[in-house]
């Protein structure tokens, strides 16, 4: 009898572990890179968010508009030369915009160079109506973005409509961001301006464009505390295949090198406001984040 349940067990290890291999194994797409296994999508994504429909009773009536800085790269080349297809969360860009826009702004999309603002389709919660209305809504504007280098050569200095600057996040916030001059010019006019930085899950690692002249005391968020998604979940990505290699740099660490404190150790609900800057860690606080982003504003133009 003993033996016989001794082999069951066994037979049941074998076919857990076979399930979890299989599960666990990153996706190819058409163009060689790989999206997360279907075990990741299962444990990082959802069909439906917690979108609450906060209707706002005062909203903006003037033309106070938010600049929303997308990524137009799609893969990530990982540490072991993987590539691992991402860009901006849709989670990330269309609950907050669902909240700005019900607030009385309108969002400008840009991206560094006009190319469409790269959306992990993978992660989009397909049974969420609001989400995909807002998706819809704002399609074309993902598609035929603006320059990032027209608005600073164009519209920065002199613009008075705006109200903030947004990063979604998303992977793709790693890509060519963190090293864009023009963001650099962008972020020091918001600073300098009083404007707002909205910045959620990965999208504070492209705070670190403010920093490309290196010098650690003039970093304008020094001494800031920021909500982000941690670099430990991000080291474990390849246990359960949402990434197909080992992160390529780590973003956290340099900002916690330029003085930044980051406030979360699980990427979960946090948001947080330090003065002009709005962060959220994760999908999981972009309602929140959204609603915070929103009556902040709100109240600015009182």
């Amino acid at each position: 009898m003993m033996k016989k349940i001794i082999i069951g067990l066994a037979g049941f290890l074998i076919l857990a572990f076979i399930t979890f291999y299989l599960t666990s194994r990153p996706t190819v797409t058409e163009d060689g890179a790989y999206m997360p296994s279907p075990l990741a999508l299962k444990l990082a994504t959802s069909s439906t968010t917690d979108y609450d429909k906060t209707v706002y009773e005062n909203p903006h009536k003037g033309n106070k508009k938010v600049l929303m800085v997308c990524t137009e790269e799609r893969n990530m080349t990982m540490e072991n030369g993987k590539k691992f297809s991402t860009g901006n969360h849709p989670v990330e860009m269309m609950l907050p915009i669902l909240h700005l826009k019900n607030a009385g702004f309108d969002i400008d999309v840009v991206t560094a160079t006009g190319k469409s603002a790269k959306i992990e389709m993978w992660a989009m919660p397909g049974e969420d109506e609001d989400i995909k209305a807002v998706y819809s809504e704002y399609k074309t504007k993902f598609e035929n973005p603006g320059k990032l280098s027209d608005f600073v050569q164009n519209s920065m200095t002199d613009s008075t409509d705006y109200v903030a600057v947004f990063i979604p996040g998303g992977h793709g916030a790693m890509l060519g961001l963190p090293e864009n001059k023009d963001l650099n010019k962008v972020l020091h006019w918001a600073h300098d301006n009083d404007l707002f930085t909205l910045a959620i899950c990965h999208g504070p690692a492209a705070l670190l464009a403010a920093n490309l002249d290196g010098d650690k005391d003039s970093f304008i968020y020094k001494d800031y505390k920021m909500a982000s998604f941690p670099d430990a979940v991000d080291a474990q990505g390849p246990m359960i295949g949402y990434t197909p290699g080992a992160m390529p740099w780590i973003y956290g660490e340099r900002l916690k090198e330029l003085g930044v404190t980051i406030i979360n150790e699980a990427a979960d609900n946090t948001i947080h406001i330090d003065r002009k800057l709005i962060t959220g860690a994760s999908p999981l606080a972009a309602n929140g984040f959204g609603k915070l982003a929103a009556t902040t504003l709100l109240k600015e133009l009182e």
